[in-house]
């Protein structure tokens, strides 16, 4: 049987190639790195990352005119989803290149410079803007930047930064006006891109990696800032404008999270499909059973809703329209989805599932993260309820 995603109107023959390409690529040349790294919690290898960046991944919606593919945020997530069939931290460091926020407040200088190494892959970021007391309140962000002379001095702590020490450069969200009313906090924060070497932190921050229970391949990390001094051309957009340009960004990387939630639920059901197939239970494959028959259909049902879903955003954020409480949705179903057809799959697996001898239990640590990270699943129903409502 296979079970090979129905691709619907949507889909071009150049979008089919596109696919089919990125699946290949997955299958051979992520997930067998994946099956050897994650069970020992190792890095994505350079050689991998260079590989991707000869496949244009980092560049999927950069404009041509910086080396990019100039596509739009279905190609962004039609790879994605195939990325994380196989490794969803894979899937997830192309958005170092293409959904850093804070890249559309950039000037045009700043573009020219910097859009060309991202493309390439040569130059790709984290982005730090949690703290240990603001996650989703945004405006309630106390780490601060202030000036001294042509520069600014960044103080403050950091929770939650991925890719911190690999990355080339830390995108910091920094409160630049203290003074602010209590009532408008949000008006208060800057961006600042704060270069730094590969593989160490930047010059007056220190930080520790946080022990996650998932998403290995690279590192989260709490991070120390204290006065690290940056340029004031360091500065990405309108000082105090911050949180426009994070709440901007927000609607194609909900659309990424889904398209990643989808890739790690075809994962568990691609893998229980062929699992069900092979096991033999009282003399018959457990495939031939109602109970895991109907379990596989189920799964399959659910997900293909919330790619269906998924291209339907996508197509909104190409086109130009607003979509936030769209986003909104595809994001809270297709994570929600992730984690019911994950753990399925480990039943169907049984008491093998529950080993790290199968990658099914990478794919139900790593999907339950997806109900948490580009804002909770509570979030998303806020969000949505919000525009059924009024606030």
């Amino acid at each position: 049987m296979s079970t090979r995603p129905e691709t619907g109107g949507y889909m071009t023959e150049d979008r089919r190639m596109i696919q089919q390409s990125a699946r290949d690529f997955a299958m051979r040349e992520v997930l067998p790195v994946a099956n050897r790294l994650d069970p020992e919690q190792g890095d994505i290898p350079m050689a991998l990352r260079d590989k991707m960046a000869e496949m244009g991944y980092f560049g999927i919606t950069i404009d041509e005119k910086y080396g990019g593919l100039g596509l739009g945020c279905f190609e962004y997530c039609l790879v994605a989803e195939e990325l994380a069939r196989a490794w969803m931290s894979v899937a997830s460091i192309i958005a170092r290149g293409n959904g850093m926020i804070g890249f559309d407040a950039m000037s045009e200088a700043q573009r020219a410079e910097i859009m060309p190494r991202v493309a390439s892959g040569q130059y790709l970021g984290a982005f730090s803007m949690s703290e240990p007391n603001a996650g989703s309140d945004v405006a309630n962000i106390s780490c601060r930047a202030r000036r001294d002379g042509d520069d600014w001095l960044i103080t403050g702590n950091k929770y939650w930064c991925t890719f911190a020490d690999g990355a080339d450069y830390i995108i910091v969200i920094a409160r630049t006006d203290p003074d602010v009313d209590p009532k408008r906090r949000h008006k208060g924060l800057s961006i600042f891109l704060v270069d730094k070497p590969r593989g160490q932190l930047p010059p007056g921050c220190q930080g520790n990696p946080i022990p996650k229970i998932g998403y290995f391949g690279w590192k989260t990390w709490e991070l120390a800032f204290d006065d690290c001094r940056v340029p004031a051309s360091a500065m990405v957009g309108e000082e105090g404008k911050a949180f426009y340009a994070v709440t901007h960004g927000l609607e194609k990387a909900r659309a990424h999270t889904a398209a990643r939630a989808i890739g790690l639920a075809r994962a568990a059901l691609e893998d229980a499909t062929a699992y069900a197939q092979e096991r033999i239970q009282f003399g018959r494959p457990i495939g031939d059973f109602q109970a895991i028959r109907f379990k596989l259909a189920t799964m399959a049902t659910e997900i293909e809703a919330a790619r269906q879903l998924m291209y339907f955003v996508c197509t909104e954020i190409d086109s130009g329209r607003r979509c936030d409480k769209e986003a909104a949705m595809v994001k809270y179903f297709a994570s929600e989805m992730a984690e019911r057809v994950t753990s399925q799959g480990l039943q169907i697996l049984g008491g093998a599932g529950y080993t790290k001898l199968h990658a099914m239990e990478r794919h139900w640590r790593d999907a339950r993260l997806t109900k948490i990270f580009e804002g909770t699943s509570e979030i998303q129903q806020r969000i949505i309820s919000d525009h059924l409502l009024g606030r």
